[in-house]
C-alpha cells in the first residue's frame, strides 16, 4: 500500500511538473526572445570608456542638460580626473555598487532572462544583477533605498500580434552617490532619481536591443532621454567572465585622498606633488 501511494504522489509530482513546464512553454510564446550574450553598442572614433550617450564622446562631450550648480560639479570631477585623481567617481574606485544607470552601460556583457512576473538582468561588471517587477505590483509605501533601486514594469504588445513588443519600466528608491559614467557625470545628491525605461528589439534587426532611457533628476534642467543600444553576440555558448573589483585592485583610500599600493608592497602617491597621509598614530621608524 505505501508502495502505490509512492508511485501515486511520484506520478502527480511528474503530471504538475509537465503542466507548469507547458505553462512555462506557452508563456514563453508571448514574449521577445531576448537569449544571449548582449555587448553594448560602440561608436568609433569617439574616444574614451563607455559614456551613458553612446552616440556622443564621454565627458564633457555628453552635453547633458545639467543645472549650473551641477555642471560645476561636473567640471571639477573632470579636473580632478586630468589630475591623477578620481573626481565623483571614487566611489566605484573603492569597489562600492556603481547603481542606476551605470549598471546598465554594458561596460561587460548583460543577459537578459525573462520570467512572466520578473525579468532579470545579469550583470558582469560590479553591480551583478538588476530585477524589473512585471507582477502588476505598484511601488510599496515603505523600501529600503539601494544603488540600483526598485523597478516595475510592464509587457506591451504594440502590434496586436499576440506577442509582446514592449518592456516598459520605471525604477526610484536609490542611495548614493551614482553617477553616469567613469568621469563623474553626477546625479543630484538628493537620490530623487527616475529612470524610465522602453526596452525593444529593433524591427529591423532582431540582434539590436534598444533601451530608451528617459532620466528625470533634479540636477538636470529637463529629461534626458538616450537610446542606449546593445548587440546580441552571434556565438550560441558565450563565455561569461568573472568580474570582481576588489581583486587586484591597488587603490588606498584614507579619508578623501586616494593612495597606489606599488608592486613591492609600498604606499606611493596617485598624483604629482600629492601630500603623504596623516601617519600621527604611528611610531616613527628608526634608521
Amino acid at each position: 500500500m505505501l508502495r502505490r501511494s509512492a508511485i501515486g504522489a511520484f506520478a502527480l509530482s511528474v503530471a504538475l511538473l509537465t503542466t507548469i513546464g507547458g505553462a512555462w512553454a506557452l508563456d514563453d510564446a508571448k514574449y521577445p526572445d531576448l537569449k544571449g550574450h548582449w555587448e553594448r553598442f560602440v561608436v568609433r572614433g569617439l574616444g574614451g570608456q563607455a559614456s551613458f550617450d553612446q552616440t556622443k564622446p564621454w565627458g564633457l562631450g555628453q552635453q547633458a542638460p545639467l543645472t549650473p550648480e551641477y555642471r560645476a560639479i561636473f567640471e571639477a570631477s573632470v579636473a580632478d580626473q586630468a589630475k591623477g585623481g578620481h573626481g565623483n567617481n571614487s566611489t566605484r574606485a573603492q569597489c562600492l555598487p556603481a547603481g542606476m544607470p551605470n549598471m546598465m552601460i554594458a561596460f561587460r556583457p548583460l543577459e537578459f532572462v525573462v520570467k512572466p512576473d520578473t525579468t532579470y538582468i545579469l550583470i558582469g561588471d560590479q553591480d551583478h544583477y538588476r530585477r524589473i517587477f512585471t507582477d502588476g505590483r505598484d511601488f510599496p509605501k515603505e523600501f529600503e533605498p539601494t544603488y540600483q533601486g526598485y523597478s516595475i514594469g510592464r509587457w506591451i504588445d504594440e502590434d496586436g500580434d499576440g506577442r509582446y513588443d514592449v518592456l516598459e519600466a520605471e525604477s526610484r528608491g536609490f542611495k548614493g552617490p551614482r553617477v553616469y559614467d567613469a568621469t563623474g557625470l553626477p546625479l543630484h545628491y538628493d537620490n530623487q532619481s527616475i529612470f524610465k525605461e522602453r526596452i525593444y528589439l529593433d524591427k529591423a534587426d532582431p540582434n539590436t536591443l534598444h533601451d530608451e532611457f528617459t532620466v528625470i533628476d533634479h540636477a538636470l534642467t529637463q529629461p534626458w532621454i538616450v537610446d542606449k543600444k546593445y548587440l546580441r553576440k552571434s556565438d550560441a555558448r558565450a563565455d561569461w567572465d568573472e568580474f570582481y573589483c576588489t581583486e587586484g585592485n591597488a587603490q588606498v583610500f584614507i579619508g578623501k585622498e586616494n593612495y597606489f599600493m606599488s608592486g613591492d608592497g609600498f604606499l606611493m602617491p596617485a598624483r604629482k606633488d600629492q601630500p603623504p597621509p596623516d601617519l600621527r598614530y604611528f611610531k616613527s621608524s628608526r634608521k
